[in-house]
This record gives structure tokens, sequence and C-alpha cells, in this order.
């Protein structure tokens, strides 16, 4: 597996090695070894999601608060998507910064949103089916976001029109405005 470091140094892109024949191909999408060894910790994943998104759908930027923090493994199992981690940790030398990535069914590419971070997707196909594996189970009472084109971020979505957004996305407040985390652990 080869692993990336972003400018935010909890954030990994993690891209599995992949075998091809004439057959097609094969990869290993998890192992909890090697994420853990990756990670730097040994995250228990309790939810899977998938989502499917048109072009130019927009969902984000979401994050549930302690104790019902979510760490995501994003990936993409059919289309492209741009994916982004955002650092809601008030504590952190990096609260507020944001990286992004272009993760594709092609390039088998994943992204690692830790706990402490606010994850978004703008999808680039026509459609995409995107996957995650959460650390945690989806908590209403404890899910919050924030706007996705909030300027103190700062997320240069590289749009050709308005993206399209569920009510709840479009009424996000912005960071100033957010509950964000205490710590910089996620806590």
């Amino acid at each position: 597996m080869l692993i990336e470091q972003t400018d935010l140094a909890e954030v990994l892109v993690l891209t599995p090695r992949s075998y091809r024949d004439r057959r097609g191909f094969f990869f290993e999408s998890y192992n909890k070894r090697a994420f853990a060894e990756a990670a730097g910790a040994d995250f228990e994943f309790v939810q899977d999601n998938h989502s499917r998104s048109k072009r130019g759908v927009l969902r984000g930027l979401h994050y549930q608060l302690p104790p019902k923090a979510q760490g995501k493994l994003v990936r993409v199992a059919a289309g492209e998507i741009f994916d982004v981690a955002v650092d809601m940790r008030r504590t952190s030398a990096t609260f507020g910064h944001w990286v992004g990535v272009v993760l594709s069914a092609r390039k088998r590419n994943q992204l690692w949103v830790p706990p402490g971070f606010a994850h978004g997707f703008l999808t680039l196909s026509p459609t995409a089916d995107v996957l995650y594996k959460a650390t945690d189970y989806y908590d209403p009472a404890s899910e919050r976001s924030v706007i996705w084109n909030d300027p103190d971020i700062g997320i240069d979505w590289n749009l050709a029109a308005e993206p399209i957004l569920s009510d709840k996305d479009a009424a996000a407040p912005p960071l100033a405005a957010a509950e964000a985390f205490g710590t910089t652990d996620g806590r």
C-alpha cells in the first residue's frame, strides 16, 4: 500500500496495490493491520456507507462531535470526486485548514479523514459511487456541518457552476460559528 502524507499530517492518501491480468484486477481495499500502521492507531470501523451522486453534487462539510466523533476512510467505487478534509480542532495549529484530493475508481486511492475533521466532496464525473468506513455510528444529535464555501476556510472547489446542495448543507454555519473540537486528538 502506498501511503502519502498531506499538508494536514493526520489526513492520509492510501493507494492499495492493484494486480491486473487478462481477467481483470484485484486489490485489497482494506487491511486492518496495514491501516493501523499507516494511521498510527488501531481504529475500529463500525459502519460502512455508500452514496451515489450526480455531477455537481457537493456533500458536506460534515462531522460529528465527541463522544461520537467519526473517522472516515473514503474511496470511490465508480466515478471521480474531489474529496476534502477540514481540521475542526480549535487547539490545533491547523484549525480551519483544508486538504483536497481527487479520488477515483480508476486510481483506487482512498482518503483517511480522522476524527476531529470535517469531510465533504464534489462529484466530478457524471455519477460517482462513494464508499466510506466510519469509526463510530451515525448519530444525528452529534452531527454538525460547516458551510462549504466559507471564505475563512477558502476551499478551492474549482467549480464551473453552482453546486447542487442539500437544504441542510446550504444552511450550514460558517467556521466562526460552528461547534468544533476542543483538543488536537479529536475530543
